[in-house]
This record gives C-alpha cells, structure tokens and sequence, in this order.
C-alpha cells in the first residue's frame, strides 16, 4: 500500500507538471527542489518527506491537501478504511485525509499523528495566499511556529487559526505523539 501511495505521488506530480507545460528544470528552479529528485519521485523510486512535497506542491500552486485530494466522482461520505493515509518518511507523521473526495467544498479535513520530538517546517508560499487553516488539538501537545515567528503551545482542545501562505513550523516537544486535525479552508479570503 505506502508504495503504491508512492507511485502515485510520483504519477500525480508528473501529470500535474506536464500539464502545466513545465520541464523538469522549470519545477526544480521553482520549488528549490533538485531536478533528480523530482525525476526519482517522479518514477517513484524516492518518497519525498512532507517538507520537500510542499515546497513542489506550492512550486505547482497547490496545497498539500488539494495535492492529496482524491479525483474523480463525488462522494458525500468518506468511510475510515478508503481515506487516504500517507506518511512522512523523514519524520514518520501520518496524514489521513478526511474529507470525502470529489465534493465542491474547499474545506479539507486532515487527521494528523505526529510522533514525540518530530518537527516539519512548511515554508511560505504565495500560491495559498488567502488560505488559512485551523489546528484542533485531541491528545500530546504541539509548538506551532506561525509566519510571524510566534510560538503557541496547544495542548488537547485548544484549537489555532492562521493563514497557510506565511509558513509555519509544527514541533511535538513532548514525549508522546501528538493527534490533532488540521481543517483547511482553500478559498481566498
């Protein structure tokens, strides 16, 4: 299953690039991501860690839940054994995403464990401006670092907003793996 996954993130970032008419060198040069390893994620003989797949994805004017968002016929109800599960494979956080595929909606719903100690810096990009997110912690706790450079510590409740275009850095510092759920709204306020 996580190299099927891998295929297909390979197969979705060429397909997204050919159909914007970019080389290889022209997704390289804009994401800041070396022309080989697009090439190897590409054939999937890489899998890209989450900071590296946003960096392409904004590189593309997209965001990671709209990379993840499953084509196709619309469904209203996403059942928990067909959502889509991809894993980090520098920090060993698992995304699930959520949402039902296909619907109009532009917000996106992902589950989000992140193991004790992990950190994952997403950086700026303009292709999600006006887009923001909320962070809804269950269990663990979380530094979340925004574009601005503040710091918040979330603890199980608590829930941050903040606009996905400025970056951020997400930390666990505690000892136990952190669940939260990230709720992404894509539409440009």
């Amino acid at each position: 299953m996580e190299q099927e996954l891998e295929t297909a993130i390979g197969v979705r970032i060429r397909r997204l690039r050919t159909d914007r008419n970019l080389k290889l060198d022209d997704l390289a040069a804009a994401s800041g991501v070396s022309r080989a390893m697009i090439s190897r994620i590409e054939r999937g003989e890489a899998s890209p860690t989450a900071a590296l797949l946003a960096r392409v994805c904004a590189a593309l004017g997209l965001s990671l839940s709209a990379f993840f968002a499953e084509e196709g016929e619309a469904a209203p109800l996403s059942r928990r054994q067909d959502q889509q599960v991809w894993r980090d494979p520098e920090t060993g956080y698992i995304r699930r995403a959520v949402s039902p595929p296909g619907t109009t909606s532009d917000v996106d719903i992902v589950d989000v464990e992140f193991p004790a100690g992990a950190r994952v810096s997403f950086p700026p990009h303009a292709a999600a401006s006006g887009m923001t997110q909320h962070i809804w912690m269950f269990d663990g706790e979380m530094e979340m670092t925004t574009g601005d450079s503040t710091v918040h510590r979330l603890l199980p409740g608590d829930c941050l907003f903040m606009p996905v275009a400025e970056g951020h850095v997400f930390h666990n510092p505690g000892p136990a793996p952190a669940r939260y759920c990230v709720v992404l709204d894509r539409r440009r306020h």
